[in-house]
């Protein structure tokens, strides 16, 4: 099943253009990157994926519904549906660790304060974090323990798909990779489809199901692992095939 699929994208912003027909498609069950150097439209493509943004031209589907064909009502339906870690976080600065997973909670449903909290707190035991957590304040909290809490209030309505934008900058390797691997459980225990904009080499090794790379304004190449290796566009190969990178994941690029 396909949950998302971007058919012929044109963004222009007055004379400059960001995306010139691009296409892709996402897979249910996932994790799928969009890889592509700085300023090549990774971020604006995401938000023209959960609306935040418009394409000047193309389509997007997200699970079977046209974005630009949606009234309001069917918008936020179908926001309801995903859940986004932005790359910084943006957790509510004057708001709890639980208010701010909370916040949703109270605006889209009507459930009761008692169970709202019982919600809050299996959210942050889900993402590894203590119950103790939820009381403190964002600025009260590591670069890593941010991540964590933002990744609970991404999944607080409990998404079927989830939106992760540079998910990794900002750690240390260690919580880099754990970070990875927590994503990872994620999917295969909530049985979601994750969207990744990243640049972190080891997340692309070693947890991308499929991936697409976005030069020249447009989708280069799109698969496995395997079919961007093929690939011989020059952003491809500085990328994917630089000494380093041969040498740091030889043993995943051999068994490719």
């Amino acid at each position: 099943m396909i949950v998302i699929e971007a058919k012929n994208i044109v963004t222009k912003f007055g004379t400059r253009t960001i995306h010139d027909n691009v296409n892709l498609h996402i897979n249910k069950n996932e994790i799928y990157a969009i890889i592509g150097e700085s300023g090549s439209g990774k971020s604006v493509l995401m938000k023209e994926m959960i609306m935040l943004m418009e394409p000047t031209s193309g389509q997007i589907n997200v699970f079977g519904e046209s974005l630009e064909s949606l009234n309001m009502q069917k918008a936020q339906e179908l926001r309801r549906k995903w859940g986004v870690l932005f790359q910084f976080g943006a957790l509510f600065s004057s708001l709890t660790i639980a208010e701010n997973i909370e916040l949703q909670l109270k605006e889209y449903t009507n459930i009761s304060k008692e169970m709202r909290d019982k919600l809050v707190y299996s959210k942050l035991e889900l993402v590894g974090l203590s119950p103790y957590v939820g009381e403190l304040y964002p600025s009260e909290l590591s670069g890593g323990m941010i991540k964590r809490a933002a990744l609970a209030r991404a999944l607080a309505m409990e998404p079927k798909l989830l939106f992760l934008d540079e998910p990794t900058s900002g750690l240390d390797p260690i919580g880099a990779r754990n970070f990875d691997q927590l994503i990872v459980s994620l999917r295969d225990l909530l049985g979601i489809t994750v969207v990744i904009i990243t640049h972190d080499l080891d997340s692309i090794f070693s947890i991308v199901d499929r991936m697409a790379v976005l030069a020249d304004k447009h989708v280069v190449v799109e698969g496995v692992l395997g079919n961007v290796l093929q690939s011989q566009h020059p952003f491809v190969e500085a990328y994917f095939k630089n000494e380093y990178t041969k040498e740091r994941f030889k043993d995943r690029i051999k068994n490719v």
